[in-house]
């Protein structure tokens, strides 16, 4: 017996992954040019606050102006840094959601049914003949036996496609 269920799957699924890169790709540009502004600015205003508290400290003394500026200059940095990585973590959040959502959209297109009665076919071929397949609330299946689960929702499959994408999604925030 020759195992084309998979393949079958994924010929099925490649026109919605597709669609979630290209959608990724534009989404994680608009995130991240408003990141890269906001750091940017963030920075620019760093160095102002440490030009300025350079000037001031020259004036009370050269040894501990420096070092304040130093320490004060790290601190920026970091805290540029961190707002970097927690915009990333947002707009990967909000690429995660929005994927999941498009995806779902699915189940309004005439050829959902033909995907479902594909998604249980697969659901089968993993667990076997016997295993109960239900519908899962957000599209896709869900199937049982005894000791394992197969979840082929929408939503699961959409979030698969993008940790399998792993180091290209992560690029999308790259300079």
């Amino acid at each position: 017996m020759t195992s084309q269920v998979p393949d079958q799957t994924t010929n099925a699924l490649h026109p919605v992954q597709a669609e979630l890169v290209r959608a990724a790709h534009a989404d994680a540009e608009a995130l991240l040019f408003h990141t890269e502004q906001e750091a940017g600015a963030l920075l620019d205003q760093a160095r102002a606050e440490a030009r300025a508290i350079l000037e001031e400290a020259r004036r009370q003394g050269e040894a501990d102006g420096v070092g304040a500026a130093r320490d004060l200059l790290v601190r920026a940095r970091r805290e540029a840094r961190s707002r970097t990585l927690a915009a990333r973590r947002e707009a990967y959040e909000k690429l995660r959601w929005e994927a999941a959502e498009r995806v779902r959209e699915l189940r309004a297109t005439g050829g959902y049914a033909s995907l479902r009665e594909r998604l249980e076919h697969r659901a089968r071929a993993l667990l076997g003949s016997g295993a109960e397949v239900s519908e899962h609330t957000d599209g896709g299946v869900v199937a049982r036996a005894p000791g394992r689960r197969a979840d082929l929702s929408l939503t699961a499959l959409a979030e698969r496609a993008l940790d399998r994408m792993g180091a290209e999604v992560r690029s999308l925030w790259e300079p």
